[in-house]
């Protein structure tokens, strides 16, 4: 995985030398480093059966998002001296905990950011974090697994601890051929994003990099104003398009579109949940809009859609300040934030499908006080949830409250604006980006922040992408027991 990383890198620096940056030797000698760590670790496991046990998956999947992050953090950290950016005379430095925290934000798709000025920064620095959150969107792991299969022992394992969702479902028996399938989808999105974004007016550096943060739902931006920047509504509605099929279940959306079978897409109850959310949110807030805030119609549907659009689907993209509209939007926004997109996407949230199966256990409650000895399943598109299922999404839910409960309190006796503090953790959790408060706004960088909270936030975005248990098993004393 580290080759892979440094492959990578070595991308960067051919973009480095192309735009003549000052990074060229940071992405250089970090590649070099890279590829020496890769070699390294592959002599000391020449020997290793390359079997791997659950537990063993567990703690791979973990630590190669570790790993992936401290080596993809070099390129801040190197050059000690500062990134200077002649056209605006600034210089921005990046500390250990800074660099970290970026390109942690990148790999897991979150797109919360420490920079103040984005566009001070070189231009292969502006690459990477893109390309970060593109690898990221359907997870570091599953990227090997389809590049090189061969690479990967236990790749089922391995799946199954950085897959999103609480059900599993197969393109093709063999998972690094329906890997490859969903990479494909994923690589036609990015590229039919790219040429929309150019057919709207975006010069090819942009095009390239807001397409791969649109379609991995990341938000990370090459402008210091996101898409305001560029004053289109043309590439705001393209951003949203984008990011809502970004946000789809990708085997639903290979089996229904590439083999024209829309009809299974329309029935599709998470999909039917994830498209009834975003209507019902997207026409309460452009009646809030244009009531209080006097927008007229086509700017309240465009502004609402969007932040709508970008805060289910974690993307962190924005077109609007939504920290000067009306605060019952927030609450609506910060709604969206937990519940999330579609399993199987590369947004974050606990995902539309517990949802949908949240609703189904409380409609069966009231039927079982009606009915106290009737057996009612749960089914969701005509499959039964079997009972370990239930009791699964129980636990994750409450855990998943906790965590959020536990950080909210921490933040807040830090000193932090306590609306801030709990959209921050959402976001975390969520891995959305965007936050909602007084002193971080949703157009801010988190550069405030005190270093404990940077890393607190670090860690749950790690926590969020892998789904909780993937992480959290690895600080169980059951987990590291011989037998």
């Amino acid at each position: 995985m580290l080759y892979l990383e440094a492959t990578l890198l070595g991308l960067c620096l051919l973009i480095a030398v192309y735009f003549n940056g000052t990074d060229i030797a940071s992405f250089g000698l970090t590649a070099i480093i890279t590829a020496i760590c890769g070699l390294v670790f592959r002599q000391l496991g020449r020997n290793a059966d390359n079997n791997m046990s659950r537990r063993d998956a567990y703690f791979v999947v973990t630590m190669a998002w570790v790993m992936f992050s401290l080596f993809g953090m070099i390129p801040f950290i190197i050059p000690n001296f500062s990134f200077t950016d002649i056209s605006h005379s600034t210089m921005q430095s990046f500390s250990f905990t800074d660099a970290f925290f970026e390109t942690m934000s990148g790999f897991t798709t979150t797109g919360a950011t420490i920079i103040d000025d984005v566009e001070a920064l070189p231009k292969a620095l502006l690459f990477w974090r893109s390309l970060t959150q593109w690898i990221g969107g359907l997870g570091i792991v599953f990227f090997t697994i389809a590049v090189l299969p061969s690479m990967v022992g236990g790749s089922v394992k391995v799946f199954s601890a950085e897959a999103t969702g609480p059900i599993r479902s197969k393109l093709h028996p063999r998972l690094h051929t329906g890997a490859k399938w969903i990479w494909a989808v994923y690589l036609f999105l990015t590229i039919a994003c790219m040429f929309s974004y150019m057919a709207c007016g975006m010069d090819w550096f942009n095009a390239i990099n807001y397409s791969m943060t649109s379609t991995a739902t990341g938000g990370f931006a090459t402008t210091n104003g996101s898409l305001t920047s560029f004053r289109s509504p043309a590439e705001e509605y393209v951003c949203t398009f984008f990011c809502f099929l970004a946000g789809i279940n990708f085997l639903l959306l290979y089996a229904s579109v590439a083999k024209l079978q829309l009809r299974n897409l329309l029935r599709n109850s998470e999909f039917r949940f994830y498209v009834s959310a975003i209507i019902i949110a997207t026409i309460f807030i452009i009646a809030e809009l244009m009531m209080r805030n006097h927008y007229d119609f086509e700017h309240a549907f465009r502004s609402s859609i969007f932040q709508v659009v970008s805060f289910m689907t974690s993307t962190g993209l924005y077109n609007d300040d939504a920290g000067q509209w009306p605060h019952v939007t927030w609450i609506v926004l910060a709604g969206l934030m937990v519940i999330g997109a579609c399993s199987g996407s590369t947004s974050g949230g606990i995902k539309s499908i517990r949802a949908v199966m949240i609703l189904k256990s409380m409609r069966n409650e009231f039927r079982q006080l009606l009915h106290p000895n009737a057996i009612l399943p749960m089914k969701i598109d005509g499959v039964n949830v079997p009972m370990s299922k239930r009791v699964t999404l129980l636990s994750f839910v409450s855990l998943y409250l906790l965590l959020a409960a536990l950080c909210t309190f921490v933040m807040t006796a830090a000193g932090v604006d306590h609306t801030n503090a709990v959209t921050i953790t959402l976001s975390c959790l969520g891995n959305v980006g965007p936050t909602l408060g007084l002193e971080i706004g949703p157009t801010m960088s988190w550069s405030v922040l005190p270093v404990f909270a940077k890393w607190m936030c670090a860690f749950l975005m790690l926590v969020g992408r892998l789904e909780l248990f993937t992480v959290l098993v690895l600080f169980t004393p059951a987990f590291w027991k011989s037998n």
